[in-house]
């Protein structure tokens, strides 16, 4: 019974830490309508810039500045800020297909490089022995788990209400309007390249911030960790749950993770051990399922999306 509960408390960590990702997901799509299938290139540059600057000293490598892990997760939120300013700039004139080929493009080019450039990476090997942020204070490692769930869960918590009151405001108004119809946001006045320029950004620094906290949990990182598979894992719990509600978008990473690890469970338990191998594809056809059932009978997820606008009108009528 105590295995179950420890499993649970990791479970749910990696879950917020996806709830996260998916967030930031959700404001480029969700709300702004921007493509982006480049979504674990953020993540993992976010996680490298992390690793990189608070992962202790390493001969082999470059970086391994020892910096405080505070510090260490800004700089990867700002590298993944910049990098997402730098990919928005050369992509953000691109509609739909091509925003997304582009940005795909983008995702594996970060894990080859990952791959490659072993000097400051690691390549294959990783980047291994990073620091877990307040685990000094702590002498059982069981309750600095819980800890970490904790600190976790309230980080997730302070993006979902900043996120809710922006997309709520004026700004997340324009957002939306974008979205729908952008010659009409263009007549009103608006500038539909910045605005759209404003949430890539943001949202790839909170995916770069849910990179920086994986690796504070982990203790780990290497180009495994970032799988195309990824994207589309992210993808289907923004999807499954409900893309322009950040609600949806936690169910949905609670749900999707939630088949993926449990049908794992059973394949590594019931399929012998030569087909394995085979049987993983299993989880991947099993999300896919999910999502062609959701878009089936719920296309727009378990919970839709808001009126965000009708709910403000109400909201000024009734004060």
């Amino acid at each position: 019974m105590f295995g179950i509960a420890l499993y649970l408390v990791f479970f749910m960590t990696i879950v917020s830490i996806y709830a996260i990702l998916v967030m930031g997901l959700n404001l480029q799509w969700g709300y702004t309508g921007l493509f982006n299938a480049g979504v674990v290139a953020f993540f993992a540059i976010g996680a490298y810039g992390t690793a990189i600057l608070s992962g202790p000293e390493n001969d082999r490598l470059i970086g391994g500045f020892d910096l405080n892990y505070a510090v260490g997760l800004g700089g990867g939120i700002i590298f993944a800020g910049v990098a997402g300013l730098i990919v928005a700039l050369a992509t953000l004139r691109l509609r739909e297909e091509y925003l997304a080929i582009a940005t795909f493009g983008v995702a594996i080019s970060v894990q080859l490089v990952a791959l490659n450039f072993t000097s400051l990476t690691g390549g294959a090997n990783g980047i291994v022995g990073l620091p877990r942020p307040f685990a000094g204070l702590f002498s059982d490692n069981n309750v600095y788990a819980i800890f970490f769930l904790g600190l976790v869960l309230a980080i997730a918590f302070v993006i979902y209400v900043a996120l809710e009151r922006a997309v709520r405001s004026p700004w997340g108004r324009v957002l939306r309007a974008i979205r729908e119809d952008e010659v009409a946001a263009l007549s009103l006045g608006k500038n539909p390249v910045k605005i759209r320029l404003q949430s890539f950004v943001l949202g790839s620094a909170i995916m770069g911030l849910a990179g920086g906290i994986y690796v504070g949990f982990i203790g780990f990182v290497s180009p495994i960790d970032f799988m195309p598979i990824l994207t589309f894992q992210i993808w289907a719990m923004l999807i499954v749950g409900g893309s322009g509600n950040n609600r949806g978008a936690v169910l949905g990473c609670l749900l999707v993770w939630g088949l993926w690890t449990a049908s794992g469970y059973l394949i590594s338990n019931m399929v012998p051990p030569g087909l394995q191998s085979q049987a993983g594809s299993v989880q991947a056809m099993l999300i896919g399922l999910l999502i062609v059932f959701t878009l089936l009978f719920r296309p727009r997820g378990l919970i839709g999306e808001e009126d965000v606008i009708s709910t403000h009108v109400e909201d000024k009528s009734t004060s």
